[in-house]
């Protein structure tokens, strides 16, 4: 092989792994986005919440918050959220989870998580396997019965497959 061969192989793989590094950080940008805009949304969402607790002293009915949803700025890339405000009683501690997201954000490489707000009005950025483990704790077997029934007449997955567990 001549210089000029190895000098075009060289250039070649230079532009090939130059290409790749872009290609990843503009996926790493947009997965970025998409969860910035979706934390804003459930944000604004935990603000609507807290201002109807203190006007009304419970929280707000599902009807509320999806009318709340059509008018977030983002609510597209904040996708479907699972609203638990009907399991939710007077005795119900502030970190209790009010809504959680349903779609996943973030990658493969470095894991999916969900967003959850907390009655409280906290948000926060949430792993699949800690999110399940909290939903165990919280859930009623009534809930989970009631997601289940809900599970099987809108999606074919089996049970185990959900995450509120068989």
């Amino acid at each position: 092989m001549n210089k000029r061969q190895k000098a075009i192989l060289r250039d070649t793989a230079a532009v090939i792994t130059i290409t790749a590094i872009a290609v990843i950080a503009m996926i790493a940008l947009k997965n970025r986005v998409n969860r910035s805009e979706a934390m804003r949304a459930m944000e604004h969402l935990g603000r609507v919440v807290v201002q109807y607790r203190q006007d009304h002293g419970s929280v707000p009915p599902e009807s509320y918050i999806n009318r709340a949803k059509e008018e977030l700025e983002g609510r597209v890339r904040l996708g479907d959220v699972t609203y638990r405000a009907q399991w939710i009683n007077f005795e119900s501690p502030p970190d209790e989870i009010l809504a959680y997201t349903e779609g996943s954000y973030g990658s493969k490489l470095f894991g999916r998580k969900h967003i959850v707000l907390h009655l409280d009005g906290r948000i926060e950025w949430m792993g699949k396997q800690k999110l399940d483990a909290l939903l165990v704790q919280q859930q009623s077997s009534r809930e989970l019965e009631a997601l289940r029934e809900k599970s099987k007449q809108v999606s074919p997955r089996p049970s185990s497959e959900l995450p509120f567990g068989p």
